[in-house]
Parts: structure tokens; sequence; C-alpha cells
């Protein structure tokens, strides 16, 4: 199973490019990982894979168990021709209860259980067989005597009759069982019958084989009596003739276990059929299997909070964190590497883990990590910013090459262009959600070199935070605009205490004031907020 390594909700560029690089950091290190998003991609983050041409990672909307997670019993399925008693011997072989039917394209057609065999053999209907020659010569040990049909649908019968007494009672629709009675034998063949089993592997007088093969008659014979052979002839039907087809429980590879185990506890079946995406038929899964299950293994970056993360993330297996914001509110059940710098970026800690396992970075890599440190710290304009990502950016451009300041206002450009996008998906680009000494916030945050363009919408975007507000029941909701040339940020808000802005900012209490030197949602507005929930306690 691959590891899963992604950021948070609504994912930003750092959060991306870092996801990227420590998962082909694990890979060179002998494990097998995934980068993944939790969201579509921004403009800036696109800019970035695109420019270094890089591949998008994997788009997931969680990370609960799911059927695809569970160890459960991989098997082919059966074709519908296949015989009863092939199919009870496969069970027996591999010691399994239930098979399943399909076509030749491994869509289920049904299902077949011990049960549903013995019960056919206890009620079934003897006097019918639909099956075919090679399931007869394998079935019944038989040797081929005379070829006629290969394929048969009709009724059975043991004969042992004088010939006579089953005058005009033999047609074309008629397959017997007999013994060494030649008149019978002669008989049947002139009424065209579909199939002669002869029993007891007799020897049958020439004329009688050559008579068959003229009439193009079918005709077998089988070491075994006639009585054993009349038991054992009905379980040479096609399997589809006892199985059951109808009101299947059956689950999908992607349905989650939570809901499996529902459906489970309101049936009485001990196996249910898997069905892949594809709707191909991939194996049974059963109430053992979900006793101990598997959990996705997940790696998080950029972030260490329940709700900026994988929804389901209780369920998987945390096995490390790497961030550099402040502790939030995820535990587990046994100790992980959990790795927390105070630095501007988690590309920049993860560029230090390159280092520590002497693995070199090649240039895409490269160039995504610096991209994320640029991104982050705002071209390191940030308060955020530290030594240890203008070391990492120096380093890393030894590889580049970059004149620095162009490639960034190049990116800056490419991601913060707001032409083509609504209200809502400017909003929720880049917006998390935080619990400030138990007051709700909700905070956005826009870097854009067009400031122009939003305050043209002001009333659309109050609009729409007044309304989020509402719904998500905040104490806070805040859009930061943030200009990067003048390194400060505008504010929209609404909050149920709108003193609270004010006191936090040190404004006046208006919509869409210039706050100079704020551009850090982290560690600008943050600690200031939470300070002047403080004061007003």
């Amino acid at each position: 199973m691959s590891i899963l390594i992604f950021g948070h909700k609504n994912p930003d560029t750092d959060s991306v490019v870092s996801a990227i690089s420590l998962s082909f950091l694990k890979n060179k290190l002998g494990y097998k990982s995934t980068p993944c998003i939790l969201g579509s991609l921004s403009k800036e983050s696109s800019f970035v894979l695109d420019y270094f041409q890089l591949e998008a990672p994997k788009k997931i909307e969680d990370v609960k168990v799911q059927i695809q997670d569970l160890d459960f019993h991989k098997t082919q399925g059966i074709s519908e021709n296949t015989s009863i008693l092939s199919a009870y011997n496969l069970m027996d072989e591999e010691g399994i209860a239930t098979l399943a039917i399909v076509d030749k394209e491994k869509e289920l057609l049904g299902i077949v259980s011990i049960k549903d065999i013995a019960v056919s053999l206890i009620s079934g209907d003897f006097r019918k067989l639909e099956t075919s020659m090679e399931n007869l010569l394998s079935d019944l040990d038989a040797t081929l005597l005379s070829q006629g049909l290969q394929f048969f649908k009709g009724n059975v019968s043991v004969i042992d009759d004088y010939y006579k007494t089953i005058r005009g009672k033999l047609s074309s629709d008629d397959i017997i069982i007999v013994g060494d009675r030649y008149d019978i034998i002669e008989y049947a063949i002139a009424s065209k019958v579909q199939l002669i089993v002869v029993t007891g592997n007799r020897e049958i007088p020439e004329k009688f084989l050559m008579q068959a093969q003229e009439q193009k008659i079918s005709m077998i014979s089988v070491p075994y009596d006639s009585l054993y052979t009349t038991r054992v002839i009905d379980q040479c039907n096609y399997i589809a003739k006892i199985m059951r087809s109808g009101n299947i429980v059956r689950f999908s590879e992607e349905e989650y276990l939570e809901e499996a185990k529902e459906i489970m506890s309101q049936s009485h079946y001990r196996n249910y059929p898997v069905i892949n995406r594809d709707q191909k038929f991939s194996g049974f899964v059963s109430r053992k299997h979900i006793l101990n299950p598997k959990r996705k293994q997940t790696i998080l970056v950029d972030h260490n909070e329940y709700a900026q993360s994988a929804q389901g993330l209780e369920e998987s297996e945390i096995l490390e964190i790497i961030d550099h914001h402040k502790l939030g509110d995820i535990s587990t059940t046994m100790p992980i590497s959990f790795r927390n710098n105070p630095v501007g970026s988690t590309a920049t800690i993860i560029y230090s883990m390159f280092r520590e396992n002497q693995i070199d970075i090649p240039a895409p890599v490269a160039g995504a990590l610096l991209s994320g440190i640029l991104s982050d710290t705002l071209s390191f304009r940030s308060p955020t910013t530290t030594k240890e990502d203008r070391k990492a950016v120096e380093s890393l451009n030894t590889i580049l090459n970059y004149d620095l300041e162009a490639y960034a206002m190049k990116m800056f450009k490419a991601g913060t262009s707001l032409e083509g996008q609504g209200i809502e998906e400017i909003f929720y680009k880049d917006y998390k959600e935080f619990n400030l000494d138990f007051h709700k916030a909700g905070i956005s945050q826009v870097f854009t070199l067009d400031i122009d363009e939003v305050f043209r919408q002001k009333k659309a975007f109050l609009s729409f935070i007044h309304q989020t507000h509402k719904k998500e029941n905040h104490d806070i909701t805040l859009l930061l605009v943030t200009d990067i040339i003048k390194e400060g940020s505008y504010i929209l808000y609404a909050a149920k205490k709108p003193s609270l802005i004010s006191s936090a900012f040190r404004i006046p209490k208006e919509q869409g004031v210039f706050i100079p030197g704020v551009v850090s949602r982290k560690k600008q507005v943050i600690p200031k907020l939470l300070n002047a929930i403080e004061i007003m306690k």
C-alpha cells in the first residue's frame, strides 16, 4: 500500500510542492509513496508545476478506510458454462464457500455457495440437463465414441426396458443413459437423441458406432455403473442453472468500510462480491476481513489540524507530520515522527531532509522547493522569513541559477490574477479555519497585484463573507487581500464583536482598511486576534 503524502485543504504552493518533494525523497529512501492534494491546484501552483514540468499530485477527497484497503479474498470467478461439479471441486480445493460467476468481460453475473449446490442435489430437477461435451468428458471421466452435438439441453432418462416398450417415446429432446442394451442403443440412434451415455466402459460394436457417426449422434462411454452415472450427470449442468443472480448484496472497492459494516449488519450472508471501478469482479469480502482492517498510511505536510486535513484522517495511520505552523489538535495512538520548525515554509524543512539523507536534488524538485519557499515567504517580504529559508533558496539556486526576484514576480503574477474567478472561488482559494481560544474563525487570504479588481467587487465580497459567517456560525470571518508590492493587507470581515477586529489591528471599524506590514496569517493575523480576545475577556 502506497503512503499518501498531502498538505492542507485549499492547497497553496508550499503545500503542493512539499507533498511532491517529500514523496520523491521517500521513494528514493526505499518507501512507496504518492503525493496528493486536497482540492484543486491554484493558478500559482499550476504555474510552478508547468514551469518545472512536474506531474500534478493525485487529488483525493478523504482517507477513510475503503473495501480496497482490506485484505479481502482476491479471485477470478468462473464462467457461467462451468459445471456444478467443477465448481464444487474448485471450492473444495481452495477451501472457499462461495464462487462468483462472471461473463467474458469479468462482470458479475451471479454467485453460488456450497449451500446452493447442496440444495440443488436434494431438490433439483434431475431430469433436465444443460451442459457441454467438454463438461461431460471431464466430470464423468468419459471417452468420446461418436461426435455429434457439442452442447446439450434435454431430458435425461435411464433406460433398461425392452426396446419395444419405449418405442415412440424417444426424440431429439432426449439424453439417455444405458448399459450394454444394443437394441436400445440402435433405437436411440434411429430416434436421433441428443446424447447416448454408455455405462460401465462397455465395448460397443463397430456397427453402432458407425450408425451414430452417420446420424451425427453424440455417444460417450463412462467407467461408472448406471446408478452412479445417474447421480453425477445432474452435477454436469452449467453452474448458471443454480446461481443466484437477483438482489445480490455487493460492494464496490471504493465503498467505505463504515457503510459496508452497516449493510453487513442487516444481512445474513457469509461472503459479499466486490466490484472494481470498471465494474469488474475482483473478489469476496466477509465479516472476518473487517475485524482488523488495514488503514491507509498517511504523512501530513504543511498542517497539523483536523479541520485543515482530509476527511477520515482519524481512520488512517499517521506516520509522520512535517509542518511550520502552531501545534494543532491532531493526536495519534502511537509515537510518530513530528517535525515542526519555526521557518517560513515547509519546503525549507524538506530541503534540509534531502541534505540530512544525502540525496541529490534534481532540478525540477529544486525548482519546486525554491518556489514553495518564495511563495510562503512572499519572496522574503513576510515576517515569517528566517535565515534558514534564505539559505535554502540560496543553495537550491546553485542548481537553477535563476534571477530570483524576476522569477518570483513571474510566479506571483501568474498566481495572483483573479481573471475569470468568481467570488466564492477567490475566497476559498486559500482559506483555513481556526479555533482561537474557543472562538471559531475562518480566514481567507488572497495575494494579488491587482487590488482594484477586488475593490470593484467589494460589496459582493462583503455579502459572501457575511453569508459564510452565518452559515458556518463563525465568531470571526476575515478576508485578507494582501498587496505583495506594498507589503500590507486590506481587510474585509464579519464578526460577532466588530470591536475585536478594530482592537486587534488598531484600525477604525471600517471595511477595506489597509494594514501596513501585515502579510502573514500565521505570524501576524492569528497572534493579533488571540491577543485581542485575551484583552477583551
